[in-house]
């Protein structure tokens, strides 16, 4: 894998703005902050990014892949203030789960989720 940074452009703070990667590509669908008995663990925005990486890689765990197979995550967060609000308390859920992979990201802001109380949703593509 190779992280690709234009030279003239800041270095981005908790995602890359390319990746180039060889391998077998594997799709998650997008993953809320509930347990595997589909229930949302908390109404804390932080708390259910937690549960949705932590639902990503159970996923990519099984074909032995992890947090540094992942190219690609876009997010979908529906409380665009409490998402910037919550950004250190997020950023060490990130980090606690993912270490130091940080492969492209977008973030929309939208409206609703169909599973009543989730805040978050995340998708992920890995490279294997």
């Amino acid at each position: 894998m190779e992280i690709l940074q234009p030279p003239d452009w800041p270095r981005p703070k908790g995602y890359s703005n390319g990746i180039k990667a060889k391998g077998d590509m594997v799709f998650v669908a997008g993953q809320v902050g509930w347990d595997e008995s589909e229930i949302v663990v908390s109404d804390a925005l932080e708390d259910q990014v937690r549960q949705a990486l932590k639902n990503i890689l159970a996923v990519l765990k099984e074909c032995d892949a992890g947090p540094e197979n992942i190219v690609r995550m876009t997010w979908f967060v529906t409380h665009k203030q409490e998402y910037l609000d919550k950004q250190k308390e997020i950023g060490a859920a990130y980090r606690e789960i993912m270490g130091t992979a940080f492969p492209v990201m977008s973030l929309i802001h939208i409206c609703g989720l169909i599973e009543d109380g989730a805040k978050v949703e995340i998708e992920a593509t890995a490279v294997v």
